[in-house]
């Protein structure tokens, strides 16, 4: 059994001169490999390092807007909004991007206290810095239409898409301001003071509950630029239909009636629609467009979550 074991450790003393050059010709091709992929891989992380279009390494700075609080325009526990902004480049300079954030809504008074510890109540909880992907890319191989244009992602912390008011703010409750019109005016004065204001082109979207602002402040904003600047605006999946579930309720209109009426939204919604029907009907998309007169992009997928 012993003398078995050891002619099992010693067949390698039989091989042949062939067999053994094989062997190391092999072994030698496994290293070479090896090293020139290493060396590929370590040559791609440092051109990543130094790519400007690497969008991995594009982090962008938040900016609380400066003169919100002398306006009240507060998130929803009393904390400054915010925004990130990266400076266009090159035939870019002189267009603008901005992109609102989404996160859904609060329709109680409750609902609005828990968002209040959330970064979409808060920005106390917004990260310092966000990457710029997507849309908000300045790689022309992902980006190709905007990359080189000013950029700005607005950050989302009133509950209400942008359309909320201080009136209807609770009075013997939680502390809660309800401010987002507010923050949108603060928003847009600051941002036109930093260059918004020359902008040859310029488009304005938002994803979710940012795709319904969008489509409420979209004739704004084309207000407030000068006649000759090209604006549109794109809603990403922000078209959400006043329709029954599949149990036959209408949750949607049920929810967005309370979210009207709590954070008094009717004010920012179109007059004409609010003197024709109730106003949390005037909060769907399939309304607000019959109204919006600047160009509109809607993006929306056959069905959500």
């Amino acid at each position: 059994m012993a003398n078995s074991r050891l002619r099992g450790l010693t067949w390698w003393r039989k091989w042949a001169k062939k067999e053994w050059a094989i062997t190391a010709v092999g072994f030698s091709l496994i290293v070479f490999l090896f090293t020139l992929i290493s060396d590929s891989w370590s040559r791609r992380d440092d051109s990543n390092l130094n790519n400007p279009f690497d969008h991995t390494h594009d982090l962008v700075d938040l900016t609380l807007v400066r003169n919100a609080k002398n306006t009240g325009a507060f998130c929803l526990d009393g904390s400054l909004p915010g925004y990130h902004f990266q400076k266009g480049f090159g035939s870019g300079s002189n267009n603008w991007l901005l992109h609102v954030e989404g996160g859904g809504w609060c329709n109680t008074v409750s609902s609005c206290s828990s968002r209040k510890f959330t970064r979409l109540g808060s920005s106390k909880y917004m990260e310092s810095q966000v990457p710029f992907s997507g849309i908000l890319s300045r790689d022309p191989s992902q980006n190709p239409d905007f990359f080189n244009w000013n950029k700005v992602k607005i950050r989302y912390c009133d509950g209400a898409s942008f359309a909320s008011h201080p009136e209807s703010e609770p009075k013997n409750e939680e502390k809660l301001f309800f401010r987002g019109q507010l923050i949108w005016e603060a928003l847009m004065d600051e941002l036109l003071s930093i260059g918004l204001s020359n902008a040859k082109q310029a488009l304005l979207s938002g994803c979710s509950a940012g795709g319904l602002a969008t489509l409420i402040h979209c004739d704004n904003f084309r207000e407030l630029l000068p006649k000759d600047t090209t604006v549109k605006c794109l809603a990403d999946a922000g078209f959400f239909l006043d329709e029954k579930d599949i149990l036959g309720n209408r949750t949607m209109r049920s929810f967005y009636n309370d979210v009207v009426h709590l954070q008094g939204v009717a004010k920012s919604l179109h007059k004409d629609c609010v003197a024709r029907m109730e106003p949390s009907k005037c909060l769907f998309p399939q309304e607000i467009i019959k109204n919006i007169k600047t160009p509109v992009f809607l993006v929306n997928p056959a069905y959500d979550i």
